[in-house]
């Protein structure tokens, strides 16, 4: 259960934090009449997937349990998502996959509309592309990391650190990178110390995109633990509060479901195939069977008329 469970919810948010990430730079070069300029620094492309959203994206594949280990062996309808393919079906996909175009447009949107034609600096003129660049990235970090921190269901000290010290390391990047003498920083050179943390609508337009980001999926998931809840929400909430584990009832339900034949996966598919032989099999015996008395009542009556 926990292991199908980690490997389909990292697989989903592999994809939805890189279309999150690379349909920014679409839309900036179709901003920009497709003029082949980034708008990101090199040094970010390059540790967007390496250094800055690699180790949570571990953290949910390896330490991920929606349930501790002896209630999963309490209760055998949790291991039946597996075999229905609940969390890597193809809406689940979609679903995270539209999340992601959701996340990218609102980024880029939020960031245009405030950095581009809003007064920046003191001298009331707006910010360059590297400052909004390097704001907008800062963005996706904290959308994308913010993101698997909601998904997740159990958080240990590592889990903590992977995620928070990821943002935590693109700060210290960027203000490391920015001391660099301005041959080696280039447009960086002190674009955290002296251009973006004095400005206050830098902060505030990095709160206002994480709200604005993880709002569909807080809806959705409040949603459906209130109307259409799974059975490891039930049982987290039950749980939570401290319900009997015993109880006869939810026993009988459990284990009702636990007997529920399977809909998809290779053993569905060969029980289908040999269901469909069996039908075939018996209409074929059917069809002998009719031919045979057929035959013997042709022959019943030739013999009485002779």
């Amino acid at each position: 259960h926990w292991c199908y469970k980690r490997i389909a919810q990292m697989i989903c948010y592999f994809f939805y934090k890189n279309i999150t990430f690379g349909l920014t730079l679409f839309y900036f070069e179709a901003f920009t009449g497709f003029s082949g300029q980034s708008i990101y620094n090199d040094s970010y492309l390059l540790l967007f997937n390496v250094v800055l959203t690699s180790l949570p994206v571990i953290s949910l594949g390896v330490f991920e349990q929606d349930v501790p280990s002896d209630v999963c062996l309490q209760f055998p309808a949790l291991y039946q998502q597996g075999p229905k393919n609940l969390f890597f079906d193809w809406y689940r996909i979609i679903g995270w996959m539209a999340n992601g175009v959701y996340a990218s447009i609102v980024i880029f949107t939020l960031n245009l509309g405030i950095f581009h034609v809003q007064s920046f600096r003191s001298d009331g003129q707006t910010a360059d592309m590297n400052a909004m660049g390097t704001a907008m990235f800062t963005c996706i970090i904290w959308s994308v990391n913010v993101q698997i921190a909601l998904t997740m269901s159990h958080f240990t000290w590592i889990q903590h650190v992977m995620i928070w010290g990821s943002i935590g390391a693109w700060y210290i990047f960027l203000a490391l990178y920015g001391m660099l003498p301005p041959k080696l920083s280039g447009n960086i050179f002190h674009m955290l110390a002296e251009t973006l943390a004095p400005a206050p609508i830098f902060w505030l337009t990095s709160l206002l995109v994480i709200a604005a980001t993880t709002l569909p999926y807080l809806v959705h998931i409040s949603y459906q633990r209130s109307v259409n809840p799974l059975d490891h929400h039930i049982i987290q909430e039950i749980k939570h509060f401290g319900i009997d584990l015993e109880d006869e009832r939810m026993w009988k339900r459990e284990k009702s479901k636990a007997r529920e034949k399977t809909k998809i996966g290779f053993t569905a598919r060969v029980d289908a195939k040999i269901r469909q032989l069996k039908g075939k099999l018996q209409r074929k015996h059917s069809v002998l069977s009719v031919m045979s008395g057929t035959s013997s009542n042709d022959t019943t009556s030739n013999s009485q008329q002779t």
